[in-house]
């Protein structure tokens, strides 16, 4: 679909972090224009214990591996104590919509017969960004039969007054080396209310051979059809994104093959690349990423040609 030219390590956490929420890691970041001439990557950032809370990084747009500001303080910080989002925060993603800045995240518990839980909160931002409040302290996407565990929103669009929700669903746990790994899937749903999104959806994409997880999809539009990436893990260790496209972004056909990155020879993103986003800069694509160990390092970008597909690549979501 693309050829990607990586650009190498944007935001290093351990050495340009501020602050003691924010030691290490930057998960999956997510992009979103402020002007013409700063992007802001959203991002989950960990302390010391490795609690993740949600804060940014502004690059510029025309030289994205230039970094201009890291906020000083999370812009969503972890929940209160008890509540399903008391032990991290983690970006799924940001849209524009009547009312303000929708910042829909994953918050993660720990519990004392699971390695965790994941479910979908929503916060709101009135100042373009800089705060958000969250909207209430519970799910937007909790429990429900096949989703026990894990139902992680990572990619939503607001078409025709109606939202459109992608998300991984999980409800047991692949053991791998004695340790428990989360089994996930990628379903999707619709909703005219956030406030009441249905429980019945519908499967998208299911692991397939050695995968055991299949997850934070990123849905776009170009032109006339959806393309999703995705992330998704085997037994083998291996954690590397892939691709699929559809026509009405419910039904797909995956096109792993065609997703132009590799791992790198060595270095940060040379054992595991994963929660690619994509943005358009003029006539250019970007690529935001995480690398080895989900991201412990930081968040890196890579730059493709726009070039037209299926009839344009005008990048939606």
């Amino acid at each position: 679909m693309f050829t990607w030219t990586k650009k190498g390590l944007v935001f290093d956490t351990a050495r340009q972090g501020v602050g003691s929420w924010m030691r290490h890691s930057a998960l999956t970041p997510t992009p979103y224009r402020i002007d013409d001439e700063i992007i802001r990557v959203y991002a989950g950032f960990r302390d010391a214990d490795g609690v993740s809370r949600i804060g940014y990084v502004d690059v510029r747009a025309d030289d994205p591996a230039t970094v201009v500001r890291v906020s000083a303080e999370p812009v969503l910080d972890i929940g209160r104590a008890g509540c399903f989002d008391d032990n991290g925060t983690i970006l799924g993603d940001l849209v524009d919509a009547p009312g303000g800045l929708h910042l829909f995240y994953v918050g993660f518990q720990r519990v004392a017969r699971a390695k965790f839980l994941a479910f979908t909160g929503l916060a709101v931002s009135r100042d373009g960004g800089g705060s958000f409040r969250r909207v209430q302290e519970t799910p937007i996407l909790d429990r429900a039969p096949g989703r026990s565990t894990i139902a992680a929103v990572h990619s939503v669009m607001h078409e025709n007054g109606r939202w459109r929700l992608w998300y991984a669903v999980g409800d047991d746990w692949e053991n791998i080396g004695e340790q428990p790994f989360p089994r996930y899937h990628i379903r999707y749903a619709e909703a005219a209310d956030l406030s009441a999104i249905p429980r019945a959806d519908q499967v998208c994409l299911c692991p397939q051979g050695s995968e055991y997880r299949i997850g934070r999809p990123r849905v776009y539009r170009f032109g006339g059809r959806y393309a999703m990436y995705f992330t998704r893990g085997n037994v083998n260790g291996d954690y590397f994104p892939g691709i699929a496209t559809s026509d009405d972004g419910i039904a797909w056909e995956r096109r792993d093959e065609t997703l132009g990155i590799s791992l790198s020879a060595d270095g940060w993103d040379s054992r595991a690349l994963c929660y690619p986003a994509l943005i358009r800069q003029r006539d250019k694509l970007l690529m935001f990423y995480n690398g080895n160990d989900m991201g412990v390092d930081g968040f890196g970008v890579a730059e493709a040609d726009a070039v037209p597909f299926d009839g344009g690549a005008h990048v939606l979501g």
